[in-house]
């Protein structure tokens, strides 16, 4: 049985906010670990990414348990609005997630899909989200600072918002995310190091 690395264990350790990055190969996996990233999110299978990097690894395709645990992942996002109103889906999809021993992100992108999510799911990671993709970035952004007030003490948000400085990520840790997703090649400027020496 393989070691899993837990994801929100690695976004709850250490100080400040968590940086996770999306990343097609493995050079782009090495060099977010490099840059101080504390988790990596694949849309498609890559072939040895465990020997890649030892971050855990977030299946960011959702609802595919079978998928994730194939792509060698150690968790699975699942996102309500695709899911269906009624919660039943996702409650099957949550212990198939469990039931593989994967942990489950949940996205939610209003209210009414957070609170679905708590009760259908209680996940312990909830991924903040706005519903229009065709929003700017400060209206995406004040979206998902408007839902963290009702993500429940002890609960892990990550935000899923374009940031593109040092100080947008310090507006998030402040106002109380625990991760935010970036651009690979973005990590080491946004994290406040710098790029290792190739």
């Amino acid at each position: 049985m393989r070691a899993t690395r837990r994801l929100s264990q690695a976004i709850s350790e250490g100080d400040g906010i968590s940086v996770l990055v999306p990343v097609a190969d493995l050079d782009s996996a090495q060099a977010a670990e490099a840059q101080g990233a504390e988790g990596i999110i694949l849309r498609a299978s890559l072939e040895r990414v465990r020997d890649a990097t030892t971050l855990p690894i977030l299946w960011g395709l959702d609802g595919s348990p079978d998928a994730a645990r194939g792509a060698d992942a150690d968790a699975c996002l699942l996102i309500v609005q695709r899911l269906g109103e009624d919660g039943e889906r996702l409650a099957e999809l949550h212990a198939e997630v469990q039931r593989l021993g994967l942990e489950c992100v949940v996205g939610v992108s209003d209210e009414e899909e957070l609170e679905l999510a708590l009760a259908t799911a209680d996940p312990e990671i909830l991924l903040l989200t706005s519903p229009a993709v065709d929003d700017d970035e400060e209206a995406v952004l004040e979206r998902v600072l408007d839902l963290l007030p009702d993500v429940p003490a002890g609960k892990l948000a990550i935000a899923d918002v374009a940031v593109g400085s040092r100080e947008q990520v310090m507006a998030l840790e402040r106002a109380g995310i625990d991760a935010v997703i970036v651009r690979a090649g973005d990590v080491a400027h946004l994290v406040g190091g710098r790029p290792p020496a190739v």
